[in-house]
């Protein structure tokens, strides 16, 4: 018997297998998961490199997806726009190597505003044995890929800070970013700094975070060319009665 799962739910498919009795077939690992690309020169490719660290041999496809950006976030457009060559698209690694898959830009070279895909790693089914019972967890790994216009540089500006409540009801701040560029850009790619003053005005927090603690709590706050974004920032605050002053600064 062969059962395949597959997607990102990856909690639920191990928690499948974890019940099962069948042997699992394992999957890899997969580096960077963001990529920056130009539109010319010697920025136009990157490399993806997938490493199998399991016992079998691991067959992955590369496929491409053009995204679309708003106030929420990134959207599948379940297209393919061509402008993203892969090299090779397919592969077997054997247990214990690594493979290099190179990602082009092939599109328009007179770019007027940052495009954004997802290049999804997948893992492919592998034929089992006669007689051999067993799970295979399918895994997708998505790469985000953007493409920005040459010499454009992000402007991320802090439009408005507040008072929020994360999931489990604990006051966090929320910030809300503009970009007025044609170029995206990151919040972990600058120092950000939070203050929470009370009602009376007396400063109850103070904490500044630098890019790699913005990208663990955060991740990276991709923000669109020309787009809002509003963003909470999961560090606790003392209280919820109280007003945020919040600076961005980027790198350099």
């Amino acid at each position: 018997m062969k059962k395949w799962i597959h997607g990102l739910a990856l909690g639920t498919a191990l928690a499948a297998a974890m019940l099962a009795s069948s042997p699992l077939v394992k999957a890899e690992t997969v580096q960077p998961v963001v990529i920056d690309l130009s539109p010319t020169g010697s920025g136009m490719s990157q490399t993806i490199t997938v490493e199998n660290t399991f016992t079998q041999p691991l067959p992955v496809e590369l496929r491409v997806e053009e995204l679309t950006f708003d106030q929420t976030g990134l959207h599948g457009t379940g297209k393919d726009s061509g402008d993203l060559l892969i090299f090779p698209p397919q592969a077997i690694i054997q247990p214990g190597q690594t493979q290099s898959f190179r990602v082009q830009y092939i599109g328009d070279p007179a770019l007027a505003r940052s495009k954004h895909y997802y290049v999804t790693v997948a893992q492919l089914p592998v034929q089992l044995p006669q007689g051999q019972s067993a799970i295979q967890i399918l895994y997708n790994f998505q790469v985000l890929v953007s493409v920005k216009p040459a010499g454009a540089k992000a402007q991320l500006k802090i439009a408005q800070s507040e008072v929020a409540r994360d999931e489990k009801g604990q006051p966090v701040a929320a910030i809300t970013l503009t970009n007025d560029s044609p170029a995206h850009g990151y919040l972990s790619k600058g120092r950000l700094r939070i203050v929470e003053r009370d009602r009376s005005g007396k400063e109850v927090f103070r904490r500044t975070l630098a890019g790699p603690e913005i990208q663990q709590t955060v991740g990276f706050g991709l923000v669109g060319a020309g787009q809002t974004r509003r963003l909470l920032i999961p560090v606790q605050l003392p209280t919820s009665e109280g007003t945020i002053d919040a600076q961005f600064t980027p790198e350099g």
